[in-house]
């Protein structure tokens, strides 16, 4: 709500576009440095093998988190590398899926689109983090709905694997910062819009 004046009276009206709050949409994501997220066997050996320092940042970031989003194979990937338990329990998680498959205490499923999803998890608190993959990360930065990109780049060629990017709409970016990790560069742009 916010005061306006109108011919000599005070009235307060509601501003819905002030209902939308700054929550950034985040892709928070580790690379190669040829621009791959995985090899095309889904294997991120490589990246888990580079020497880092601490956590590379990761826990700084994920403090500010308070949604996750992320696809079906990605979701399925991290469950078994995690031996079917949750890592993110206490964020909302949505995880985007074509089949019918009934919500968990921690991840509720979606087809709904990106737009309507983000639209809504705007007006909430926290960052939007999406986590992957390749096809999720496609489909929302098609839409112009990602506000910031923070890529760790690993020193690997990896010569072919899943790209971070698919072929598509053009996006112009903004450098904020970029900061080291033991043998990782992060890298953060914000969408110009």
């Amino acid at each position: 709500f916010v005061m306006m004046e109108r011919a000599g009276k005070v009235e307060t009206v509601e501003r819905r576009d002030m209902a939308v709050s700054n929550r950034k949409v985040v892709l928070y994501i580790g690379i190669s440095l040829d621009g791959y997220i995985a090899t095309k066997d889904d294997s991120l050996e490589w990246l888990l093998t580079t020497q880092g320092s601490g956590d590379n940042g990761f826990g700084e970031f994920y403090d500010t988190v308070e949604t996750i989003i992320m696809g079906r194979r990605t979701y399925d990937w991290i469950m078994e590398q995690e031996n079917g338990r949750f890592p993110y329990i206490g964020k909302e998680c949505y995880v985007y899926t074509t089949r019918a498959i009934e919500d968990t205490e921690h991840v509720r499923f979606t087809s709904q689109s990106p737009e309507n999803l983000i639209a809504g998890l705007k007006k909430e608190g926290g960052k939007i983090w999406i986590v992957g993959g390749s096809q999720i990360i496609d489909l929302v930065r098609k839409k112009n709905l990602i506000d910031e990109y923070i890529l760790s780049i690993a020193p690997v060629i990896l010569g072919e694997g899943i790209p971070l990017f698919c072929k598509g709409e053009r996006n112009d970016l903004v450098f904020d910062q970029a900061r080291t990790f033991g043998q990782f560069l992060e890298v953060t742009y914000h969408t110009r819009k």
